[in-house]
């Protein structure tokens, strides 16, 4: 079943709007990739390692009932926190939406407030990254 692309944003906006500071959201992204699922090894191959990061950060894709599905894991658990806010907000919905949605809210959240240049480069090639796999999954389902 799809989830709803809208709901899960809105949570997540109320989320970092309920956090008054900087450090407090910054906080919250270590938790998130604390927290993030085991990523198995077998998919930590130089192809899924995402280029821009200040870190060593893999993601995974794959498409399953026409909807797509991310996994990630880094070496920092920063850039592994800001993979899993977008892979939370993703995962799940066709690749479409992932196309026609970028993250725009991520400015109104002050994210990058809380980050340094070289982290915001790489979240901003973590959706690139996205964007492409939900591209090439969307082209090979409808080959």
């Amino acid at each position: 079943m799809e989830k709803n692309f809208a709901n899960t944003l809105l949570a997540i906006k109320q989320k970092f709007h309920s956090m008054e500071t900087p450090d407090e959201k910054y906080s919250y992204l270590i938790e998130l990739g604390r927290a993030t699922p085991p990523f198995p090894k077998e998919l930590r191959t130089p192809d899924r390692i995402v280029p821009g990061c200040q870190s060593t950060l893999y993601l995974a894709s794959s498409l399953e009932n026409g909807l797509i599905f991310f996994q990630s894991a880094s070496d920092a658990l920063i850039s592994q926190g800001l993979a899993a806010l977008l892979t939370s907000l993703y995962s799940g919905l066709p690749p479409e939406t992932i196309l026609l949605n970028p993250p725009a809210f991520l400015h109104e959240l002050g994210i990058f407030a809380s980050l340094s240049p070289h982290r915001s480069n790489g979240l901003a090639s973590i959706y690139a990254r996205m964007k492409q796999d939900a591209l090439k999954l969307l082209v090979l389902q409808h080959s």
